[in-house]
């Protein structure tokens, strides 16, 4: 809650007047971040364009490791509080499926047609199940060489979707 109070300029007291549980800051902190770092309009207006560089560069949102490390800190204290909440693993589950849906829809547009359907949703498994990894080596790690490990990500998902573009 300190962090909370401290990171938002505004009392825990008066945080507490304002959401009826911890469980609704939790909410409401997830869902701002989520579509900040989502950017579902610029996504939108990338595939409404057909701007498949704009496409992979949002993409990249989940590859690399720039965040601050409070940021770090708190996605693990959430994700945390998820094994123990029941309603903040809804929440989890919600974010989660639009964040899938979000990649899904730019895989889409970068790798298009059914042949590559299953793989499109390995490589979003694939994505998230790293970019949190990033997230928690950050903490374990904080002079971690984010960028180098970025530049591996993003070569990595070019390699997969230049392996998925083969498939037809």
């Amino acid at each position: 809650m300190a962090q909370i109070a401290a990171e938002s300029g505004v009392r825990v007291g008066q945080i507490y007047r304002d959401f009826a549980s911890k469980e609704d800051i939790v909410a409401a902190l997830v869902e701002a971040d989520l579509a900040e770092f989502l950017a579902k309009d610029l996504l939108a207006e990338s595939v409404r364009n057909g701007d498949t560089a704009a496409v992979r560069e949002w993409i990249g949102r989940f590859t690399r490791c720039d965040e601050p490390i409070e940021e770090c800190r708190m996605m693990t204290e959430i994700v945390a509080e998820g094994a123990r909440n029941v309603r903040i693993a809804d929440i989890h589950r919600n974010l989660d499926a639009q964040v899938r849906d979000s990649l899904m829809i730019a895989l889409e547009v970068l790798v298009p047609g059914p042949a590559a359907a299953a793989r499109r949703v390995l490589l979003v498994d694939m994505i998230l199940t790293v970019g949190l990894g990033m997230v928690n080596r950050r903490i374990v790690d904080p002079d971690l060489d984010c960028r180098a490990l970025s530049d591996r990500m993003e070569r990595f998902v070019d390699d997969e979707l230049g392996e998925l573009r083969t498939l037809g």
